[in-house]
């Protein structure tokens, strides 16, 4: 049995050795569990109740080299900063900063919008995923829209996210309940080819809600193998997460 002596809330963060991990309570966890959270960089102890917490640290020290060698894995954090190249659904564009505006700069294109006149480098970061996030939302809803016309289902309310397991996820339509899809946003910064692949996944999924051979079959016939796309985020996924501010 895990050890109790130990009293934790939920949040704290506990180290052992080098490692660090914060223990969170999930309503939804059935058991202890560790998790990854590539956005912030840093690994989750999840239990189902506060007073299972105790055990979540007792597990987490177990695993303490799993733990080391994920941590290890995140890529550096590359920070948005005036003058840096981002590339965005394939295509390299350059971040500006003028006269107290942040802006994407492509060729024959600018976006753009203001800051404040004391903005720093977080509020720089800040805007260009402003900016980044108006871009993906409609390009996400055309490659959206055409999968579901190719499907034969309505176009559902679509949504970005910035979610710590998930490229996409997909709700079914159910009992009077419409049908929803989220993306992440960072899948911008990916080969467009991989962004519609993600889109295509979850447009899928409003008729297939496994990944069983007809989900494949659909996915297939809307873009052809994916092979070749989910080994890119298998790849290079990591690397998405360390843009932000």
């Amino acid at each position: 049995m895990f050890g109790r002596s130990i009293r934790h809330a939920d949040g704290d963060v506990v180290a052992f050795g080098a490692v660090q991990v914060r223990l969170t309570v999930s309503r939804r966890a059935r058991r202890i569990s560790l998790r990854l959270d590539r956005t912030r960089g840093e690994v989750l102890a999840i239990a189902p109740s506060l007073r299972r917490l105790g055990e979540a640290a007792a597990f987490a020290r177990q695993r303490h080299d799993w733990i080391a060698e994920r941590l290890a894995d995140l890529p550096s954090p590359r920070r948005l900063s005036p003058g840096q190249e981002i590339n965005l659904f394939g295509d390299a564009c350059r971040l500006g900063r003028v006269a107290g505006r942040a802006s994407l700069e492509g060729p024959g294109w600018e976006r753009g919008v203001r800051l404040p006149l004391t903005a720093g480098e977080d509020a720089f970061a800040r805007a260009v995923v402003q900016l980044v996030r108006r871009a993906a939302l409609p390009w996400f809803e055309e490659r959206c829209r055409a999968h579901c016309a190719t499907l034969g289902v309505p176009l559902p309310k679509l949504a970005l996210a910035d979610a710590r397991t998930r490229w996409g996820s997909c709700t079914q339509a159910h009992r009077g309940r419409p049908a929803s899809i989220r993306m992440s946003w960072r899948l911008a910064l990916a080969p467009r080819e991989v962004a519609d692949y993600v889109a295509a996944h979850e447009c899928a999924h409003l008729i297939e809600g496994n990944h069983g051979p007809r989900f494949w079959a659909l996915v297939g016939m809307l873009i052809g193998d994916e092979r070749p796309h989910r080994a890119w985020l298998r790849r290079h996924g990591n690397e998405l997460y360390g843009f932000g501010p």
